[in-house]
């Protein structure tokens, strides 16, 4: 049984994206949210998908696109540090990834697929890990993080825009009828 990373395994920054993963095993809530993702995007209509709650925010595909960015570098770093890989990797800025991404020509179904395909093959990487894998650490945008904390902020970054999208876009609220 895998146990919750202590503060001391993640930055501060990342300590509200653990507490959104209140599950005994991280990689059940994992392997759940392709399915939470495809949920909320079926109650999102087409002409909605570009649909930005204010001025310079992100459109609904745009923040799916960010989490499916934010996906592969919280699994890169995770596989690095798990293979016992000692170099400091770099953060992303995660702004700048968006607005070169063009991820509003895509549409928001084809993102979950992509997310969902993504997450099945990170979640498979995951659960192959030794307990001394979870146990390793490594250093990335200058914070020294473990594997398990990284599994749990993956879940947690993407139950934080899913209650974003919830919130301020209106995203997957039944419709009427």
């Amino acid at each position: 049984m895998l146990r919750r990373p202590a503060p001391s395994e993640y930055a501060p920054f990342y300590s509200g994206y653990v507490a959104r993963v209140p599950e005994a095993d991280v990689l059940v809530a994992l392997e759940r949210q392709p399915d939470e993702v495809a949920e909320l995007a079926r109650r999102v209509p087409p002409e909605r998908e570009t649909h930005r709650y204010a001025p310079g925010k992100w459109s609904v595909r745009e923040v799916l696109g960010h989490v499916l960015d934010a996906e592969r570098v919280f699994a890169y770093r995770a596989l690095a540090f798990a293979r016992g890989d000692a170099a400091a990797l770099p953060g992303f800025d995660e702004k700048l990834w968006t607005s070169a991404a063009g991820h509003d020509r895509f549409a928001l179904a084809d993102l979950v697929s992509e997310f969902a395909h993504l997450r099945a093959a990170n979640v498979r990487m995951l659960s192959r890990l030794t307990p001394e894998d979870w146990e390793r650490r490594g250093t990335a945008s200058d914070a020294s993080v473990t594997v398990r904390a990284l599994a749990y902020i993956m879940a947690g970054h993407v139950r934080h825009h899913l209650a974003v999208l919830r919130e301020r876009y209106g995203a997957g609220e039944p419709g009427p009828g």
